[in-house]
Parts: structure tokens; sequence; C-alpha cells
């Protein structure tokens, strides 16, 4: 299995680093995809992928955050030429539920991570939340220019998911499909092709049932497997080598 989108940085992961990655191996997971949100949180991350071979790392600036920590294509690209174990752009996108960040900075720090995208052909990991109409506008912008897109922890419709599969993009299945409300977005991954799906935790957030409630951690994205195979009528061993699969070929 692949944790293709998790938080190293955060607590409780990062104290306790040594005990999740312990779990996460027993739990038969092979790479953890740890993701940065901040000009911070990068700085941890550098240290994150020196700890372990299964760990490797994004750079990017969580659209929350994008009026704070200001970044061009060419900071962006800098940074990951320097850091060979940094496989991925993000995590960046537009969400106009909270108004941490305005449209506008979200906007530029979204196109700026794009073009860093374009120009070094890596993943772009990409949070959307409340911003479809503009999401898409973006999207379609840089249409020609072969995007690899990983819309994160996909809640999206039905009708949104058609459009960015003309895009080519993957989506990932976090621990809200096991959600007793998340009957819409499970119809939705049940119509995603499975070639086109990756799953993650977004620990320490977002723990999937049976351990709703509690914190988060790589190990529970077993759980989201199960789930995400139950609803697509396939074995978990099928969904995990599907998957992982479809990770190594999207991060090359």
């Amino acid at each position: 299995m692949i944790d293709s989108h998790c938080h190293l940085d955060h607590e409780p992961l990062f104290s306790n680093l040594d005990d999740i990655l312990k779990r996460s191996k027993n739990a038969g997971i092979k790479k953890l995809l740890t993701i940065c949100t901040t000009l911070k949180s990068f700085e941890k991350i550098k240290q994150l992928i020196k700890r372990d071979d299964m760990i490797f790392g994004t750079y990017g600036i969580h659209p929350h955050e994008a009026k704070n920590d200001k970044v061009t294509s060419q900071l962006i690209i800098n940074e990951i030429n320097n850091n060979k174990r940094i496989i991925g752009i993000g995590e960046t996108g537009l969400d106009f539920y909270y108004n941490h960040s305005d449209k506008i900075d979200q906007l530029k720090s979204f196109e700026e991570h794009i073009k860093a995208a374009i120009k070094l052909n890596i993943p772009l990991i990409i949070h959307s939340r409340n911003a479809d109409e503009d999401m898409l506008n973006i999207l379609n912008n840089f249409k020609n220019f072969n995007l690899k897109i990983l819309m994160h922890c996909f809640t999206g419709s039905k009708n949104f998911a058609i459009k960015l599969l003309d895009l080519n993009a993957y989506f990932s299945a976090s621990g809200i499909i096991t959600f007793k409300n998340s009957i819409d977005l499970q119809e939705t991954f049940k119509f995603i092709p499975l070639e086109k799906t990756l799953i993650e935790t977004d620990s320490p957030y977002l723990a999937p049932v049976p351990n709703r409630g509690k914190k988060n951690e790589p190990s529970f994205v077993r759980f989201t497997a199960e789930k995400l195979a139950s609803i697509k009528n396939i074995t978990t061993e099928h969904l995990i080598k599907s998957t992982t699969a479809n990770f190594n070929t999207l991060f090359s």
C-alpha cells in the first residue's frame, strides 16, 4: 500500500515518528508521501525525507496560507531541484469555504504552482473546496500542457469528476468514504475508473471508520482501501495492487 497524502510534520505524528513508521510498515505500507502546506512545513519535510527510505515529500503552499506564504514558480522549482526526494508540488489549489486567504491570493498562488509543475513535469496535488468553476477554468487554461493532476481527498460531485477526467486527473480517496453520510461520494468513487484512483489518510486528520474521532495515521489507510474495494466490488488485494501501481505511474 501507499499513503499518497499525509502530514508527518503535524502533531502527534512528528513527535512519534518511529512508532508511526513501525505501524505503517507492519500494515504493509511501502511509501508515504508527506505533504507540504507552508514554508515552515517544508523545513520539517526536509528532515523527514532523510529519516526513512519509505518517506517522500512535496513542496507547496496550501490555499489557506496563500495570503501569508508567497511563492513564485521559480522558487518552487529551485527547492525541488535541490531536494531529490521531493516528488510532487502541493498541496495547492482553491478553498472558498473559509476566508483564510482571499480569492486573488489563492488564484495567484495556484497559478505559480501550476507553472512549476509544467516546467518540472511532476504531479500537482490539488485541494479544491467550494471552487469547482474557478478550478476548472484555471485547469482548462493549461489543458494543452499535459498537467499531471492529483485531486487530493476528493469530495466533489460526479459531474465535477467527469470534467476532471477530461483533464486526465487522478483522484485520491480518504477516510471520508467510510463515513455513513458519504453515500454520494461513494457513488462517485464507484464511477471513477480504478486506474485513476489512489488512497490516502490526510493524517492526522479524517480518521476512517472504525477509528473515526481519533488522530489519524498512515497505517489506517487499510480501512479506506477495504471500503473502496467494497464500493468497487473487487478484492482489497486488487484495490491495493491497482492504487499502488497508479501512484508509481503518476509519480514515475
